[in-house]
């Protein structure tokens, strides 16, 4: 019989699709189970309380955080949405329209204080964390398919304009395929708001063959206008489906731990997200 699960914590097939891509544990003395402590983990980001408050049920304190650490670190954690993505895409489960916008997280006080310097591995100088009309914040560029799936996202501090990061965001779309062949990365159709609508962006859709709906602010209509130019094709109904990726960004930040960032690390709030991100894929409604 299996054993009770309580809230936030992981189904038998949840887990199963998990575990295999969790690091194998080294030999030596008997450790917490990892099933356990990735309860911990999940619990702690979804309750978005300190890790000191982690039940005890999940072991102590300390050895949950080390080893959330340690798999932020080594890549588990992207390894295993990866998987889970390839996963959908071998059941044709995922929706190639893919939205692209970005949101605010407001940094807790406890976030900041990390040393700044210069960038080391996968960590940048300023640890994601900037200054906007928000106070001290973290901007999450996120690209999600056309159900409201995350399938990559880029942090940023909060200052950072969205359309900046765009092609950052696009490159990291891989969704590795069942069988042979290369990942896919070119979706079927891109969709964003006015932010995003830029020269360079569309040259960069046109040049992959992406069709894409992004409306055109007014001062680039009207000088298109002057120019004697044609308006950029725009299809109504494909815009309308742009409300997925706010829908994605709205379940995201049912993790207190999102909602907030309370992470100093931009390695540890990214492995946060990632965690969370694979969840909305195993889990159709929180």
């Amino acid at each position: 019989m299996s054993a009770v699960i309580r809230r936030y914590e992981l189904t038998d097939d949840e887990w199963a699709l998990m575990e295999p891509w969790l690091p194998r544990p080294p030999r030596g003395r008997p450790r917490l189970d990892d099933r356990r402590v990735l309860n911990g983990i999940v619990w702690k980001i979804r309750a978005g309380a300190a890790w000191r408050d982690v039940p005890a049920r999940y072991g102590p304190w300390q050895s949950v955080y080390t080893r959330f650490r340690r798999w932020a670190l080594d890549g588990t954690f992207t390894r295993m949405l990866a998987a889970v993505q390839a996963d959908r895409q071998a059941k044709a489960d995922i929706d190639w329209l893919v939205a692209v916008d970005s949101t605010l997280v407001r940094a807790h006080q406890h976030a900041a204080g990390a040393k700044r310097g210069p960038e080391q591995g996968n960590e940048p100088a300023d640890h994601a964390l900037g200054r906007s009309r928000g106070g001290l914040t973290t901007k999450l560029h996120l690209a999600c398919d056309g159900r409201g799936r995350p399938l990559a996202f880029v942090l940023t501090g909060g200052q950072r304009n969205d359309c900046t990061q765009f092609e950052n965001v696009m490159n990291r779309i891989r969704v590795a395929r069942n069988g042979p062949g290369r990942p896919r990365t070119r979706p079927d159709r891109v969709v964003a708001d006015k932010g995003y609508s830029s020269r360079k962006i569309r040259a960069w859709l046109r040049r992959r063959g992406i069709r894409h709906t992004i409306p055109e602010r007014i001062d680039q209509l009207n000088g298109r206008i002057r120019r004697g130019e044609r308006p950029c094709g725009f299809d109504p109904a494909a815009y309308r489906r742009r409300n997925v990726v706010e829908r994605c960004f709205n379940r995201l930040k049912h993790y207190r731990g999102i909602a907030t960032r309370y992470d100093k690390t931009a390695t540890s709030f990214n492995a946060v997200v990632t965690l969370a991100a694979t969840l909305l894929w195993l889990r159709p409604t929180l």
